[in-house]
Formats: structure tokens, sequence, C-alpha cells
């Protein structure tokens, strides 16, 4: 395999944000400089270009196709707990003299209204990481159009050999390269961030019932990641959870024991727990989790963290939208809660660290707490130890969508692969089942954690105050003790 070059990013940021528009890094020091005037805590200058192209296969044809390139810049200053913020999507001298004239004027409104001011010295990350968590490459250039639409086309036909019932195949293929440009009192910061993404649906048919299956997975690589032995396990997972959907037979409902497969089952934990964990609903006191750092949260053994800094990974960021570097933070340890997650802001109001997780969606939109891959630590169990405990309850390997509420720790999971399993044995695949519990409570009923911690695909895409970033999810099997189980049996 040839190496790829990893050019200098700073560079890349100032030939792609800077040059083009007659910028010099002084620009940027200097609007940055005159922000800081009596009651802003600090301000920043956020600077993105983003190329996304998107193909995707429905019933033997790409219906649909998109290129985009979005880019402009956004001003911030912070008056203790309220944000002055501009934002323009043309970037010139002109705009960004006005962004920042609206972000100081705003501010002195903001200061004069005689809130408290926050002294606390940041407690930023030292930015002392050895190298990049991913390569500077352009996902979108790494494979040409008509080899895009091969790819998808041989999916389809790949998974329709599969077996006969497979009636229809839809796959689509994303790619996007980022570079952002950081200027901050700790000076101009930049990363190169690739992007993809392939997702294959299958729908098996059998007379008048239809059932459907899903895989995929990417990360911060090119689209030659998708080799022939990656793409053909997305299609056997695809078409199996297809096929043995077809099978399956109404979940039964009730108070349950319930073991929980590994990786994207995980997402449970992200939506029911990882969010209660991030700093802002920590601060406002609107987390079941506020106020209770040493406290015992979780059965023993329980130990979660947020990992910005595995490489490749589609949650994983060099530096966050602050331009502070990713971290892996515990943040439940054998059971104890020992912090949030952070970005510059709330880490400030709460007087704690700056953890790395600064996110936002684009330059048009404020930084806030955001996960990037969370994740539950293995155990000591092997998977069919685990199911050997189940007497009688639901195995559920697969999830769908879910609803969580971060007050209560209240949630809806629907399952999308699930078996009944009696004795320890797996009896049959299920339909309709939906998990229904309080995170915080699920916490302490776990009563055995697998060895075989696996992290998700690379799909996940995780929604917050209308905005959207990639993050990553995962954990090992687990045995969980008294859930309700919401199914369609009679």
């Amino acid at each position: 395999m040839l190496d790829i070059v990893k050019p200098d990013p700073l560079e890349v940021g100032k030939l792609t944000l800077l040059d083009p528009y007659g910028l010099v890094p002084d620009d940027l020091s200097s609007a940055l400089d005159s922000m800081q005037i009596r009651g802003v805590d600090f301000s920043d200058i956020y600077m993105q270009s983003n190329i996304a192209e998107s193909w995707s296969l429905e019933e033997g044809i790409v219906k649909a196709g998109s290129f985009s390139i979005d880019q402009g810049f956004g001003v911030r200053a912070v008056c203790g707990d309220k944000t002055a913020f501009s934002f323009s999507d043309t970037i010139s001298k002109q705009t960004l003299s006005e962004a920042v004239k609206s972000t100081i004027d705003t501010s002195r409104s903001m200061a004069s209204m005689g809130k408290p001011r926050y002294v606390t010295p940041d407690l930023l990350s030292k930015g002392d990481r050895v190298g990049s968590l991913y390569n500077y490459i352009d996902p979108v250039k790494t494979l040409s159009s008509a080899e895009k639409v091969e790819l998808l086309k041989g999916i389809e036909a790949s998974a329709k050999k599969k077996d006969p019932r497979i009636k229809q195949v839809m796959a689509s293929i994303t790619g996007s390269y980022s570079v952002v440009l950081m200027m901050t009192d700790r000076g101009l910061i930049s990363d190169v961030r690739p992007l993809v993404r392939l997702s294959v649906t299958a729908i098996a048919e059998s007379g008048d019932r239809k059932e459907f299956g899903v895989s995929g997975g990417g990360g911060r690589v090119g689209m030659t990641f998708f080799e022939s032995n990656v793409v053909q396990q997305y299609i056997n997972e695809a078409t199996r959870q297809a096929l043995i959907n077809l099978e399956s037979k109404p979940a039964p409902a009730g108070e349950m024991s319930v073991v929980l497969g590994s990786g994207w089952p995980g997402i449970l934990l992200h939506e029911a727990v990882g969010h209660g964990l991030e700093g802002d609903f920590n601060r406002k006191k609107s987390s079941v989790f506020s106020g209770r750092i040493g406290e015992k949260v979780a059965s023993s053994g329980v130990t979660v963290v947020d990992d910005g800094t595995i490489p490749n990974r589609r949650g994983s960021l060099n530096f966050d939208d602050e331009g502070n570097e990713s971290k892996n933070t515990v943040l439940i340890e054998d059971g104890i809660l020992k912090g949030y997650m952070q970005d510059r802001l709330n880490a400030k109001l709460m007087r704690t660290k700056v953890t790395g997780n600064g996110r936002r969606e684009s330059f048009a939109h404020l930084p806030m707490p955001r996960m990037t891959n969370t994740y539950m630590h293995a155990g000591d169990h092997d998977k069919e130890e685990i199911l050997a405990r189940l007497d009688k309850g639901l195995f559920a390997v697969n999830f769908g969508g879910g609803q969580v509420d971060i007050t209560n720790g209240k949630f809806v999971f629907s399952a999308s692969e699930a078996y009944w399993v009696e004795k320890g044995k797996i009896k049959y695949p299920v339909k309709g089942a939906t998990l229904i519990g309080n995170g915080p409570d699920a916490l302490t009923k776990i009563k055995m954690i697998g060895n075989d911690l696996e992290l998700d695909g690379g799909v996940g895409t995780c929604g917050k105050d209308g905005q959207k970033v990639p993050v990553g999810v995962g954990q090992p099997t687990l045995f969980i003790e008294g859930l309700t189980v919401g199914g369609t049996a009679g």
C-alpha cells in the first residue's frame, strides 16, 4: 500500500481559507485582539470549507447524487454565560470586519447588563499530541464518479445473489472533506477532516411479508476503504438481518432480563446516559446526573469513556471546534461518576477542565458540549456465559430508532434484530420489541459485562439542539436485569 503524504494542516488551512480572499493570519489576530474588550471572557474566529458528495442507488439505478461546497466563518465572544455570535458564508476582509464589529457591539450590550464575570483561568488542553489521528486525504477524490456508481451497482447485484427472497436493495455512499482554521487566544489552529460512509439496505419478501436489514460503515478515511471484502461484509450483514426478520415472531411484552449485543447497541448508552453527561445539561442542572460527581451511579465494573482520540474513527478529531485537543475522558469509572464532557464555556462556568468536547455542525453554529466516540469498557465474561444466564428474556442484537428525556433519563428504543431466549438458548427471532427504561436506573441493573467490546461500524450521527455531528458508539455484551419490554405478542 502506498504511503499517503500528510501535508501541514496549517498550510492547507491558509491556502484554502485565507490566500484566495486576500487574508493573512495577522488579519485574524488583529480581529481577535479587537474583541478583547471589558466584559469579554474569551473570543474566537472559526473558518471552514466543506466539500461533500453523495450517491444513492434504488431499484437498480442511481436515483440521487449531490455535490456541495460550503464555506464561511463564525465570530464569537463569550461574556459570562452569554455569547455574542456573527457568521457569514462570504469570506473577505470586509465581511470579517463587519462580523467582528457586530459581535463587539453585542458584547458591549451584554457586558453592560451587569452580569457577574467568571474569571477562573481556563484549564485548556496543552496541544502536545504528536501526529494526526487520520490522513489528510480528500475522500471525494479517492474514487471517480464512475467507480462510485459501479460500486453501488455491484452491491445490489451481489445482495440479490445471496437469496431469491432479497427483492430490493438500496445503497448509498457519502464523502466529505472539511478544512477548518481557528484563531483563538492560543494562536492559529487548523485541521483537515475526511469522512466517508457507506450504507446498505436489503429488503426480503416472502408471500405478503416484507422485512429489511441494514448495515454499513465508514470513518475518517478515503473511499478506497471500501474494498471488496469490506463491502461484502456489509452485504452479508444486511441480507442476513432481512432474512432472519422474515422468520421473526411477535415479541413478548413485560418486565424481563435483557441481554444487549456488542457494538451498535451502544447507541442506547449514548442516548440514555451520554447526553446526560454533557456539561451544559449539568451546569443548568437539567440532567439526572447533575451534582453527582463522586457518587456511585452504575453497577461495579461499569466504566464509560468518551474518546475522541481513536485513529480513523468517525467521531474522532485532532482538535475540537474550539482548538482544544480531543481527549479520552473517563465519565464513569467502576460505577463511580467521575466527570462530564466540557466545552470551553461550560468548563469555565463550572470551574473545571476543558475536555475537548466543544463541537459544532458548521461555521454557522455555536459550539456546545458533544460526544465523540462514547463506549463502555469490556468486562470479564464470555458472550456465551452471559446468554446462558438468561433464563427467559430478550437478546437485543441491533437497534433502530429511539427517544430519551435528558431530564429524567427515560428512554424508548426499538430493536431491529432481537431474539427470544429461554434457559440460555435462542428460540426464535422476534419483531416489534421495544426497550423501555431509565438510563441511570439501567446502569445499576447491569449484572454481567462481556469481554467482547466492539465499536460500531462508523455510521452514527448525533443530533442536539438542531445540530448534527458524526459520532461513534460501542459496548461489550451486557446482561441487564429488569427492563420493560414492549412487544406485539397477544
